[in-house]
């Protein structure tokens, strides 16, 4: 391997090219767009043999990467923030098509009002496309992650989204390994296979209108109808929570550097509260740990790295120790609370008493600063608010200034 200094977004782009894409669909939003640059040069000069697609929008992106990969081709975009909403037919599209589509997402937040800097919002808003969606610490895992991605998409038929934080980690230079090109030849070999049949001497429609019930097709197969492709999509994404384990082995075992599979753990094992969060926050929940434990609380991390399908099992396994999990969302469901935090105690429910308490907490929207400081000082308010009976509570907006707002409402 050879360690380069990269962003996040070159990360990206390095992985792109190591896998062979053939086809790269570009349209730039910030903070995404030097992500397509890159591969837009290295096509250019012939370091990359593939069509580079540009176009008019992030919807006709995103339908090129559906075309291209319907024929077989391996296919790659990225996009952030508005770009992904623009897209939105067409990643449901994608999915339900049951496509290998990689996609990298430079996390930004939604307008309006307009912001380009980091929050998770746009997507977790389409969580429940069918997509499988990874969450990346640190640029090393972007590169790692990306690569791994095609395993996945291709063993399962299922488009991937790989995730990052716009600027912390998308415009931020660290030191990465990258393989060489004969590893990831070896880890990811040319797609074959395709669930598609596109053959002009066995012509077939794709993507007809398909009716509720199953029917018979001309040669007296029954077909499934629009449920039952709905349930075999749901079982793919549930495969998903094996498949992602076995390619992150695969993968330590060809380039000899692993993440963890569904999540990953800092000092969790004889922890008593634990702080969950998807992300390059993390990296500072386990900064914040360190502080912790040196006051006396017996805190560790649960990096959530698997988002959608939301490692239920491994959740419930790892905090049924602990009496507090401190959720740390960087996105909101309107009306409700973070998205994680959710999703994390449906995952707790059924432990009953045995169940530790789940505080929310909203951070970072729109770039707004978060320290270690700060992120220790909410959990020390989470285990102060247990230990005087809260075992529910609304969640803790972390350097919120109700001030600006006019005060409460």
């Amino acid at each position: 391997m050879t360690v380069t200094v990269l962003t996040g977004n070159d990360a990206a782009a390095t992985a792109a090219k190591l896998a062979r894409v053939q086809v790269i669909a570009a349209y730039p939003i910030t903070p995404q767009s030097p992500v397509v640059e890159a591969l837009s040069e290295w096509v250019s000069s012939g370091e990359l043999a593939a069509e580079f697609v540009n176009v008019e929008s992030e919807h006709s992106a995103l339908t090129v990467c559906i075309t291209a990969s319907t024929v077989g081709a391996r296919v790659f975009t990225a996009t952030s923030a508005n770009g992904l909403a623009y897209m939105t037919e067409q990643v449901w599209w994608a999915a339900g098509a049951r496509l290998p589509i990689v996609m990298c997402i430079a996390n930004r937040a939604m307008a309006a009002p307009w912001n380009v800097l980091n929050d998770q919002q746009d997507s977790m808003s389409v969580r429940d496309a069918g997509w499988v969606q990874l969450y990346c610490r640190d640029n090393q895992e972007i590169l790692d992650t990306t690569l791994q991605a095609w395993r996945i998409a291709e063993r399962l038929n299922v488009p991937v989204m790989v995730c990052y934080d716009g600027f912390l980690l998308s415009h931020t230079m660290m030191p990465v390994d990258v393989p060489t090109a004969e590893q990831a030849d070896a880890f990811l070999p040319p797609r074959t296979d395709p669930l598609q049949v596109v053959d002009p001497a066995d012509p077939r429609n794709i993507g007809p209108v398909t009716l509720a019930d199953p029917r018979k097709d001309a040669g007296g197969v029954v077909r499934p109808g629009y449920m039952e492709l709905r349930h075999l999509h749901h079982r793919a994404l549930l495969d998903a929570l094996d498949v992602i384990p076995e390619v992150d082995a695969e993968y330590g075992a060809t380039i000899g550097r692993t993440w963890g599979g569904l999540t990953w753990e800092y000092r969790l094992e004889d922890a008593e509260v634990a702080l969950v969060a998807a992300g390059s926050l993390t990296t500072q929940l386990t900064l914040a740990v360190d502080a912790l434990r040196e006051d006396g609380v017996k805190a560790g991390v649960l990096g959530i790295r698997c988002y959608r399908p939301f490692p239920v099992a491994a959740v419930r396994e790892r905090l049924g120790g602990t009496r507090l999990a401190v959720v740390f969302d960087k996105a909101l469901s309107y009306g409700v609370e973070g998205p994680i935090a959710s999703d994390v105690k449906a995952a707790l429910q059924p432990l009953g008493a045995g169940a530790p308490a789940v505080f929310g907490t909203i951070s970072g929207l729109g770039g707004r600063d978060v320290s270690p400081d700060d992120l220790a000082a909410a959990v020390r308010r989470a285990v102060a608010d247990l230990d005087a009976g809260v075992t529910e509570r609304e969640p803790d907006w972390i350097n919120l200034n109700l001030e600006a707002e006019g005060g409460t409402r």
